[in-house]
């Protein structure tokens, strides 16, 4: 019983303490702060983006940016069958950004094929999902750019 007791205690530290740190948990590693972000362009897009970007205010950092962003949203149509329905689009998003600072531009582009619905609204809401993951993957390179330079 003791032994039993002293493998699952050993195991226990073991595992809780290999070292393992997520990598996205806080933004102290980060040494910029984004104050502020001039949005034009499609506002839904605008708004991920907001949301995704307003994690990186730090007003103790003295290493801010003020970036200008422009977004452009394509939803193009690819193919359509014989009767003339459309059946599938290409979404395509372009974000420009201009860092006032150092006056540097940045441009991002993202691009999926999506097949045509029957359902119109459920259409309208995988289309927003992939609006918002287009935000979070130019959110995520915009950072990375940012921590580069």
């Amino acid at each position: 019983m003791l032994k039993k007791n002293i493998i699952i205690f050993s195991l226990f530290l073991f595992l809780t303490n290999c070292g393992f740190t997520p990598i996205y948990l806080k933004n102290s590693d980060v040494n910029f702060s984004i104050e502020q972000i001039n949005y034009t362009g499609d506002r839904d897009l605008n708004n991920f983006l907001k949301k995704n970007l307003d994690r990186y205010k730090n007003e103790k950092i003295n290493n801010k940016f003020f970036i200008n962003v422009e977004t452009k949203y394509k939803k193009n149509i690819l193919s359509k069958d014989s009767t003339g329905k459309v059946t599938s689009f290409q979404l395509g998003v372009e974000a420009i950004f201009l860092i006032k600072s150092t006056n540097k531009k940045i441009k991002i582009t993202e691009k999926k094929i999506i097949d045509s619905m029957d359902d119109k609204f459920e259409e309208a809401k995988y289309e927003k999902s992939i609006k918002q993951s287009f935000a979070y993957s130019i959110s995520n390179k915009l950072i990375s750019e940012l921590i580069i330079n």
